[in-house]
């Protein structure tokens, strides 16, 4: 009686070897991303990210199809590990908060997550916008025997980088937009033209206004901010010979 105890006492205090290994190892530690990785992004991050994003396009460093690639990851982006790839080629990998940081500015500027198409016609007549409106990613304007006029001062934009495809035959589009954006015109003027003047330097925030399209037998007219008629840099003798017509070329315009 005492020999099968005495066996099955040692089977106990000796397992078989092979039970070792099917124990679950440890979880290993420190190979994870980093902390500050796995944080979760804000509105804010992804407004800078996309700034940063806008900035590099309007520098020709991105094309086009990346640019609109990236900034649809931003939107969906939940983490810093989500954000960090999309600026990796851009900037410094060990100072990104130095050059993605924003300064205070006046405009409102959205991520360019609404997709939704704008669409202006002026034919034998014309459209207006003015005050407060949202300008759209993007915008197709057309005028035909018509005009359209966007004051774009007031305005929000809904992507830091927001298009204008415009369609021009016998019409006019004359823009009006603040002072710090920036404007590309990328028409096809035929027996027309595209005219961009008084925008002054670019202000970090600003979103980029791309115009695109075919002006034909029409024109494209984009003015900044106007100095005031007594203003400075302005004299009263140089207000009143523009306001009377003198000078100023075609009409004192």
């Amino acid at each position: 009686m005492t020999g099968p105890t005495t066996a099955a006492g040692r089977a106990q205090d000796h397992p078989p070897t092979h039970a070792a290994s099917d124990a679950p190892l440890p979880e290993p530690t420190g190979v994870g991303p980093a902390a500050s990785g796995s944080l979760r992004a804000s509105d804010a991050d992804r407004d800078q990210v996309a700034a940063l994003l806008s900035a590099a396009y309007a520098e020709g460093r991105l094309t086009h199809e990346e640019h609109d690639e990236r900034l649809e990851r931003v939107v969906v982006a939940r983490t810093f590990d989500d954000l960090i790839p999309l600026t990796a080629d851009l900037v410094p990998l060990d100072a990104p908060s130095a050059s993605v940081a924003s300064t205070p500015s006046t405009f409102v500027v959205g991520t360019g997550s609404n997709t939704e198409v704008d669409r202006m016609i002026a034919v034998f007549g014309g459209v207006e916008r003015k005050g407060r409106w949202r300008v759209r990613a993007r915008s197709q304007v057309t005028a035909v025997f018509g005009g359209v006029d966007l004051d774009l001062r007031e305005a929000d934009f809904d992507a830091p980088v927001v298009e204008l495809n415009v369609q021009a035959c016998f019409g006019g589009i004359d823009l009006k937009v603040p002072a710090g954006i920036t404007v590309r015109s990328e028409t096809v003027n035929i027996l027309g033209g595209t005219e961009v003047k008084n925008l002054g330097e670019p202000v970090e925030g600003a979103p980029t206004l791309v115009i695109k399209g075919i002006v034909l037998f029409g024109g494209v007219e984009v003015k900044g901010p106007r100095p005031k008629r007594w203003g400075r840099g302005v004299t009263r003798a140089d207000g009143v010979a523009k306001h009377r017509g003198w000078g100023g070329g075609c009409g004192g315009r």
